[in-house]
């Protein structure tokens, strides 16, 4: 029996790399000293695989940015545009963009890694694209390793995968009809792979946990009974997960590869379907995966023992391995790190692993697998046992309060009192705006002073008094530059917040929080998730004081702004003893209040952000409408308390629409303000043939990359967008929040933007 680790964190501890890499895009820190760094970095995390007893540690999952990104250098898939540049400036142009005096390029697109909160960037593909193999990355992490004593299974993303998961960048082909000229690249990356001696290697192939086409199902066959024929010693380890292979599991059985990885976090029910299946072969390994590398919560080994039993009675022990369910990529560093901070009650900290203490799950229950007997596995099962057990008798847990609050939700709780078209009229008598209106997002810049003097407040080195003065100049500027610029709808700028799921996690019953809980979540960002260990309930108003604030010193009308139900769900680690949707709905109660407060205090316009709902929704068809219909709930529930003046905003970023288009037409809100920049209003598309009847306002610069976008393109991408919906419904606005800019480019940006918008209503003038 082997124990298998999908990947690893690659951002450090203490976000170490991000600390690196925003140095060197400064440039305070060298190319070399860069290299520094991350070499360590890697070594760090292969020694702690390593001391822990991992059989199968992987090498090629750190990344500078993205692992799609690097696929992208590794198969030469490069743009157009950025075949001028090259190294590194190469690399993050792609994946930022690049402005100076030499260089003007825009950054690829970027969305969410299937169902997580993870964002790659898309490959982009045209009808004559060609590729070329760079396969240094990926022979010189494995050499590193292997200098260390420590030989490892090089990890990368299979064709198929990388193919479906890009961008066709012109019409009139498929994708899928340049893998023929794509798997020669592969069958020379595993030929040079080979020689290294490398005995595994992991191709990671997760499209397989979603609905295939035929044609797509007959190129997965075509590709592996390719690779196959390469006749190479390299065994390769098939890696699906995030759901299981459903209408995929035959073929999946059939491919001659001699490995086959089950995610049975996400899809427990599959090993049975695998082991009865008429097509399933005896000679293949079957990789468990047993840890959960999505959640915090510590594995049950009573469960996971009956899987590796139910295995082992048509399996010889060395074809049964137990391992991370996938990469440990989703899960935070070390929860050793948060034992001295006082932040978790030492109760619920029993109840967890993180990233480190996953790593000796494994090792425990391979322990307990091979010598069950021995005195030592028994005193680890017993404390397992315990845990579970302190875990669901805790009091900590159940309010008898909220239990009862939704289960007295009624329809009329998620019911606006009139339709949109009602609404709208009075929204408008109300709010007498201009035609295009422009607003941001919600933050602005944070900047040094602003993150320090929170950290301050949060130690106890700054009184609440020194602090409210502060956050209450930053806001009164920023309301003020709103103002000189000529946006029609402001903000506060949130600079006293932190994370937006973070700052009403912390304010609400049922959440705990991390020191160092970090995840990556694109880049050098990183969040740091709320763990909702109970009900969840609002004790006091959580934002009423610094939107009221902000209100009272302008005649514009300020905008509420609110995290959605579905976001703080996805984006936290979620309780794993109830259905998520009750805990949503507990969320949604929890922000009703908070917008019935808002309301209440003057504030005419709220925005509930719900970037989370599509990345919530399923990888498979079957199960979709049963996760719209509780999410668009909890949506409405949070939304809908409010009278018919009142506007709701909510907002979605870096999301595919298609397929989910009717179902946020049922979310009702009378604005939604979305991510289409990067796209060129392409994302647009599925609004207008759906007739979307509500309000919208397609980003028209990328705030995810530092360039500045000219007024020209500003213009031109609102002039994109008034051909293709109502003018009267079109809001202008950016992509996303600006917390992570600088306020230099952001003033220049933001200056753009509204005369953009003012030209736009010059020209309709003349026009008429």
């Amino acid at each position: 029996m082997k124990s298998i680790v999908l990947g690893y964190p690659r951002i450090g501890e203490k976000r170490e790399l991000k600390k690196a890499i925003e140095s060197y895009w400064r440039k305070n820190t060298s190319e070399d000293n860069l290299k520094i760094i991350t070499k360590g970095l890697r070594e760090k995390a292969w020694k702690s695989q390593d001391n822990l007893g991992i059989d199968l540690i992987s090498s090629n999952d750190f990344s500078l940015y993205d692992q799609v990104l690097d696929m992208c250098i590794t198969l030469g898939c490069i743009p157009e545009r950025f075949k001028n540049l090259s190294g590194l400036d190469q690399y993050f142009a792609m994946a930022r963009g690049l402005q100076n005096e030499e260089v003007d390029v825009t950054a690829m697109e970027m969305t969410k890694w299937f169902d997580t909160n993870y964002h790659y960037i898309v490959p982009e593909i045209i009808k004559n694209q060609t590729f070329a193999l760079n396969s240094n990355k990926i022979i010189n992490e494995y050499k590193e390793a292997s200098a260390l004593g420590i030989k490892t299974k090089p990890v990368i993303i299979g064709p198929l995968t990388f193919l479906l998961l890009g961008k066709e960048k012109e019409s009139g082909f498929n994708r899928l009809e340049l893998l023929d000229q794509l798997l020669p690249i592969y069958k020379a990356l595993i030929n040079e792979i080979d020689s290294l001696g490398v005995e595994y290697l992991q191709i990671d192939e997760p499209i397989l946990a979603t609905d295939l086409s035929l044609d797509e199902q007959a190129a997965i066959t075509r590709t592996y009974e390719y690779f196959d024929e390469i006749n190479s010693g390299v065994k390769i380890i098939l890696a699906n997960y995030f759901d299981c292979y459903g209408n995929n599991l035959d073929l999946a059985l059939k491919l001659p590869v001699a490995v086959l990885h089950l995610d049975l976090v996400s899809c427990s029910l599959q090993l049975n379907d695998v082991l009865s299946h008429r097509s399933f072969n005896t000679t293949k390994t079957l990789s468990l995966g047993l840890v959960d590398g999505r959640n915090i919560w510590k594995n049950d080994f009573k469960k996971s023992l009956e899987f590796i039993q139910k295995a082992r009675q048509k399996l010889k022990i060395e074809s049964v391995w137990i391992g991370t369910s996938c990469s440990l990529l989703h899960s935070p560093y070390d929860l050793d790190l948060e034992k001295n901070t006082k932040g978790i009650n030492t109760t619920i900290i029993q109840w967890l692993a993180f990233s480190k203490q996953k790593l000796k799950e494994l090792g425990d229950l391979k322990k307990l697998a091979t010598d069950p007997n021995n005195d030592v596995s028994g005193h680890i099962y017993n404390e397992n046992i315990r845990a579970s057990q302190n875990k669901l008798e805790s009091k900590l847990i159940h309010n008898p309060t909220v239990k009862q609050r939704i289960q007295t939700l009624s329809f009329a709780d998620s019911e606006r009192n009139a339709r949109f078209s009602k609404r709208q009229l009075l929204q408008r008598k109300t709010l007498k705006l201009p035609l295009f209106p422009t607003t941001t997002i919600g933050s602005f810049p944070q900047t040094n002073a602003v993150r320090l003097t929170r950290a301050k407040f949060k130690k106890g080195e700054l009184s609440q008094e020194l602090y409210d003065e502060f956050i209450k100049k930053e806001t009164e500027e920023t309301i003020r530059f709103q103002e000189n610029i000529g946006l029609d709808v402001l903000v506060h700028g949130e600079f006293e917040r932190n994370d937006m799921v973070e700052y009403f996690g912390e304010q609400l019953d049922g959440f705990i929080f991390t020191k160092f809980g970090w995840v990556q979540s694109y880049g050098t960002r990183c969040v740091k998730p709320p763990i909702i260990f109970g009900d969840v309930s609002r004790p006091h108003a959580m934002t009423v004081k610094w939107s009221t604030f902000a209100q009272s010193i302008t005649e514009k009308p300020v905008k509420g702004m609110l995290t959605g139900p579905v976001t703080i769900l996805q984006w936290s680690f979620v309780r794993n003893d109830q259905p998520k949707a009750i805990t949503c709905n507990q969320i949604a109660l929890a922000i009703r209040d908070e917008v019935s407060d808002l309301e209440k205090a003057g504030i005419k316009i709220i925005q509930i952000d719900e970037p989370a709902i599509r990345e919530g929704l399923p990888l498979r068809n079957e199960d979709r409408k049963k996760y719209l219909d509780w999410a668009v709930k909890a949506f409405r529930i949070s939304a809908s308390g409010v009278a018919d003046d009142t506007q709701i905003h909510t907002h979605m970023c870096y999301s595919e629409f298609n397929d989910i288009i009717k179902s946020i037409a049922d979310m009702d809100a009378d604005v939604i303000t979305i991510e289409t920049s990067r796209s060129e209003m392409e994302l647009l598309s599925v609004f207008v043939d759906f007739k979307y009847p509500n309000e919208i306002g397609p980003g028209v610069y990328d705030i995810h990359s530092p360039r500045v976008p000219t007024q020209e393109e500003i213009e031109s991408l609102i002039e994109k967008a008034s051909k293709l919906l109502p003018q009267e419904n079109i809001w202008v606005n950016p992509d996303c929040g600006l917390k992570t800019r600088d306020w230099p480019e952001t003033k220049t940006a933001l200056v753009n933007l509204v005369h953009s918008a003012k030209n736009m209503r010059e020209k309709l003038a003349q026009s008429v």
